[in-house]
């Protein structure tokens, strides 16, 4: 079934189900009517009329956040909850439970518009799974141009995969469980940080926590697994790293509703010291796992939520979406704690947007209703019709309705541009119009995408702008659409 498309009116269609949600009150107000304010601050936010600190992506939902500095780059692994309509299982496709196939990246050089790279690996990559379901957390590092990414298969260990890029391909490289404890399900979460003496180590665990040291391959176990001292309210999802000369363990805390916390330690083998909240439990969320990172001069955090859901229900599904915010550092190395994602302003955006070289259609801020999908490859999300690991491959973004929209934020258009060019396949039409800073702002131009003959051949379609100076929230607007039109990328000239 495809997303609901009236999620931009102005007033939200609630299911009946609503009714089901515990009344259990925050601050005074009940859980159902909390996210119900936050669904119609999330539409108005999309259409410029509020400013609040939206959900990182749309066409997919996404979890466990794994972040990654490459260069300039901003690289964030995810894990995939599977939409309805790529559930194999017809009985499951209303099921509140995971359905996770495949891990998907993401980069940004802003922070703020997000360009996607689709699924980098999937469970085809580990020919020993004994499931076809089960892609969960994973981590990806770097080591001597290598990237590593460690993966939990359920109930059947954890894996490691490996490829020149952060694209990929990842290919297996052992063969088999790096870890595997087959008297419980314990081995799930992986977390790899190398620390300055160049020794690396893993963390992971639920709901007890151990650390393995790594051998300089990164694919073989130097010693023995150990098992720590539970850490106070130590949950899942650790997220190990270093930053000046403390060790930080943040992981998912309590249950449920999970919140970020994180202990510190002189060593990176521990005594932890649990040092509270980064954001505190509410019932507006469910599970959590945090992903910390400096990038730029900034320190982020990154975890998940079912904010985006909320958008179309609040009957529970594992479909999570990732968000963001910037967190601050004390003297002492404790971390200052957060409010909830959407109670915060939007992120800073680190740099503009340049509208005057190739920007791909998958590149956006928002694009709630819109579907990506990697060039060649129907990826549906079903591991039955998933290839192995490709590596980069161009996207183009599909599935396009009327009333829907691509938005990016902070577009610079210096002293303004002439002309809009756009690479678009059809066999069918759709009209994209330019409008700056809201769904409702000024017209830059209309341009009309008509037929191509196959969905296969792309050509460029063009219109005149109007010549407006300086930087500009910039909204692509769909609307007269028919058949099946897919955008592959776009540019404005002087």
């Amino acid at each position: 079934m495809k997303r609901l498309k009236k999620y931009l009116a102005s007033t939200i269609i609630l299911s009946g189900s609503i009714l089901t949600i515990s009344a259990q009150a925050e601050n005074g107000e009940s859980i159902a009517e909390r996210l119900r304010q936050d669904s119609l601050l999330l539409q108005a936010a999309v259409s410029g009329e509020a400013e609040i600190n939206l959900p990182l992506f749309q066409t997919k939902y996404t979890a466990d956040p794994s972040p990654i500095v490459v260069g300039d780059t901003l690289f964030l692994f995810t894990s995939h909850d599977a939409s309805p309509e790529d559930i194999p299982d017809e009985n499951e496709k209303s099921s509140a439970g995971f359905f996770m196939y495949d891990w998907l990246l993401w980069s940004t050089t802003d922070m703020v518009n997000w360009t996607e790279h689709g699924a980098v690996a999937s469970l085809k990559d580990i020919p020993w799974r004994s499931r076809e379901n089960g892609a969960w957390a994973i981590q990806t590092v770097e080591r001597d141009g290598k990237y590593y990414l460690y993966a939990p298969l359920h109930g059947h260990g954890i894996a490691v995969l490996k490829a020149d890029s952060p694209y990929g391909p990842f290919k297996d490289p052992i063969g088999k469980p790096l870890v595997w404890d087959q008297s419980n399900w314990y081995d799930i979460d992986p977390s790899v940080y190398t620390d300055d003496d160049g020794q690396a180590y893993m963390y992971w665990g639920n709901p007890h926590t151990f650390y393995a040291r790594l051998n300089d391959d990164m694919i073989s176990l130097k010693d023995s697994v150990v098992k720590l001292p539970h850490i106070e309210n130590y949950q899942e999802g650790p997220w190990f790293y270093k930053r000046n000369g403390h060790y930080y363990l943040g992981y998912a805390t309590t249950c449920c509703p999970e919140a970020l916390g994180y202990a510190m330690s002189d060593s990176p083998t521990g005594p932890w010291e649990s040092k509270g909240y980064i954001m505190r439990p509410t019932q507006r969320d469910r599970g959590n796992h945090p992903g910390i990172i400096d990038y730029k001069g900034h320190s982020y955090i990154f975890g998940q939520n079912y904010d985006l859901m909320h958008i179309e229900t609040f009957v529970h599904h594992e479909r999570r979406s990732v968000s963001a915010v910037e967190i601050t550092y004390n003297p002492d190395g404790t971390i200052q704690e957060v409010p909830y994602w959407l109670d915060q302003k939007p992120l800073k955006q680190l740099s503009w947007l340049n509208p005057y070289q190739r920007v791909e259609a998958e590149t956006m801020a928002w694009g709630f209703g819109l579907k990506s999908a990697k060039m060649g490859i129907e990826n549906t999300g079903v591991v039955a019709d998933m290839p192995e690991s490709t590596g980069k491959k161009n996207m183009y973004v599909f599935d396009i309705d009327d009333g829907e929209l691509i938005r990016l934020r902070g577009v610079d258009f210096g002293n303004g541009a002439k002309n809009f060019n756009i690479i678009a396949s059809a066999k069918g039409k759709i009209t994209v119009t330019l409008r700056l800073d809201s769904q409702k702002g000024p017209v830059m131009g209309k341009v009309n995408i008509t037929p191509t003959g196959s969905s296969e051949d792309y050509r460029v379609f063009s219109t005149k702008v109007k010549k407006i100076a300086g930087v500009h929230d910039l909204y692509l607007c769909f609307g007269n659409t028919t058949g099946d039109v897919r955008l592959d990328w776009w540019q404005f000239k002087k």
